[in-house]
């Protein structure tokens, strides 16, 4: 079940290239938040990694998109990217490689895998007719379409007739071959209802897809045929590929599958769960090429409970989100309310009272409140206690001690929820304990020692919380790690690797006597629920 047996590989992680019909929705968002904390999880590991995102730039849809707004495809295209890059920057996630489907070296390992494919006989001319959905850049069958013929994804989108001769791959044709792939790896589709999904499909049979459109401009010419374009999916797909190769090397298959192919972890909604699952592999078995290693499937998002749209009225905006709250409370929020791989809900009073209870109650007045005491009851602004002080029916020791790895095998199986309920958990007990120890009512006492056993064991507490939740809110981790007197950047990653791993500062007892503690100072300033009016 583990994405990873052992430290210090390579492990590569996409996310979807997303389509730029339109600026990125908090759908995307969504995605991208959880391959960061994946990529981050992995770094801290030690393991060298490769982030991929990018856009998904051809088709019907983006060519009528731009058509509707008087502007060429490219030139439409150009001006939408920006704003997923943008976003990703103001969601602190840090990328390796942005992937886009109208890059030139894209065209070019486009053609040469198809000829792949050509060469091995799976791709052949025929007759399409059916219903397609210009939304999906899919045909639909009969048996899936809502009534109205409407399609069940885009439901106030009429799916379209097509009758058209176009090339086709020869999917059917690996049927047995995807049957087996399942059966002999259960966990390449996760979770397991989506494997279920999928494998409820195929076993009604499958059938040659075709990869080539006519009366159509904007995408790739068919290399065999340039009267036909290339399908949209059949070039997205490739774009994972394009992104592997050097900056510097040739755009050629083999030097894009030399060094990270094959992918560790391709993260993807369960929209396009079919491309990726059934005809992704299909496609690299006709290539003679390794199949990535996973695929993770999250649910889709609602607001109040309503599915989202614009013609609903309810899109919820992520810029306005992080611009109003921040990029950690953006990404506490979504990463741990909600199961990755279910369905989840957004709802702006219940997002500020989880923040305000988790991260400025619980974390941050627990740091502030412990860092005062130190300040107040203990010499030099200092503790002499280290972790051998602590006995081992210590309350927070306890927990502590088996918390990092509890803590990462939640992040390898992506339960980030419990990886972070987990980690709060320790939070809220070190609370519940200082209250109950009282050190305000030890000191007076002048039990010197007792008092800062206690306020060790605290700041311990708050340090490794605060290390394990590092690729979830990275910016407050970093000013829990400075109050305590750690010069560590959780968005250097390289550094931290090295000055702060995972198997030593996932562990209770880093902090030493010789701690330079420093000015507490609020890490996440409680937010106002905005009153209406």
């Amino acid at each position: 079940m583990n994405l990873v047996d052992k430290t210090n590989k390579k492990f590569a992680l996409t996310t979807p290239l997303y389509y730029v019909n339109d600026v990125p929705h908090v759908g995307s968002a969504y995605t991208t938040m959880a391959a960061d904390v994946v990529a981050r999880f992995h770094r801290l590991l030690g393991d060298e990694v490769l982030l991929i995102t990018g856009t998904d730039e051809h088709g019907q849809k983006i060519q009528r998109s731009a058509e509707s707004l008087g502007k060429a495809p490219q030139e439409f295209c150009d001006e939408i990217v920006p704003s997923f890059i943008s976003l990703w920057q103001l969601l602190n996630i840090q990328y390796d490689r942005f992937s886009r489907t109208t890059a030139p070296r894209h065209a070019i390992i486009v053609a040469e895998f198809f000829q792949r494919l050509w060469e091995s006989g799976d791709i052949y001319l025929g007759q399409q007719k059916g219903w397609y959905c210009v939304s999906c850049e899919e045909f639909k069958e009969e048996r899936e379409l809502l009534e109205g013929h409407r399609c069940p994804i885009h439901t106030n989108k009429e799916v379209e007739w097509r009758d058209e001769q176009n090339y086709f791959f020869r999917l059917s044709k690996y049927q047995i071959q995807l049957e087996e792939l399942y059966k002999s790896q259960p966990d390449f589709i996760q979770p397991e209802s989506r494997r279920n999904e999928v494998l409820s499909f195929i076993s009604q049979g499958l059938q040659d897809f075709s990869i080539s459109r006519v009366n159509l401009d904007w995408g790739f010419p068919v290399p065999v045929d340039p009267q036909h374009t290339l399908y949209v999916w059949f070039d997205a797909l490739l774009a994972y590929v394009t992104a592997l190769l050097e900056p510097d090397a040739e755009a050629t298959l083999a030097n894009a599958i030399k060094t990270w192919w094959p992918i560790n972890l391709h993260l993807i909604g369960k929209d396009i769960l079919r491309f990726h699952a059934i005809s992704w592999p299909a496609m690299l078995f006709s290539a003679g090429l390794p199949l990535p290693e996973r695929l993770f499937v999250h649910g889709f998002l609602t607001k109040d409970g309503q599915k989202m749209g614009k013609s609903q009225g309810n899109t919820l905006d992520p810029i306005r989100l992080v611009e109003s709250y921040g990029s950690d409370a953006v990404r506490y929020y979504f990463l741990k309310e909600i199961e990755f791989g279910r369905d989840g809900d957004f709802n702006e009073v219940r997002f500020i009272n989880v923040l305000n209870a988790d991260l400025a109650n619980d974390l941050g007045n627990l740091l502030n409140r412990t860092l005062n005491m130190v300040k107040k009851y203990c010499a030099d602004d200092g503790l002499t206690i280290t972790k051998e002080g602590i006995n081992n029916e210590n309350p927070l020791k306890v927990i502590g001690l088996g918390l990092g790895d509890k803590v990462k095998q939640a992040y390898q199986t992506l339960a980030f929820n419990q990886a972070c309920e987990a980690t709060l958990m320790l939070v809220r007990t070190s609370n519940k304990f200082i209250d109950e120890q009282a050190p305000w009512s030890l000191y007076k006492q002048g039990k010197q020692q007792e008092v800062e056993t206690v306020l060790y064991a605290v700041l311990e507490s708050v340090r490794l919380a605060a290390y394990l939740l590092s690729p979830v809110i990275p910016n407050i981790s970093n000013a829990i790690y400075q109050q305590l007197g750690f010069g560590i950047d959780f968005n250097d990653q390289i550094n931290t690797a090295m000055l702060a791993p995972f198997a030593t500062h996932a562990q209770w007892g880093i902090l030493s006597s010789e701690q330079s503690l420093g000015k507490p100072q609020p890490v996440f300033k409680r937010i106002e629920i905005p009153k209406n009016d």
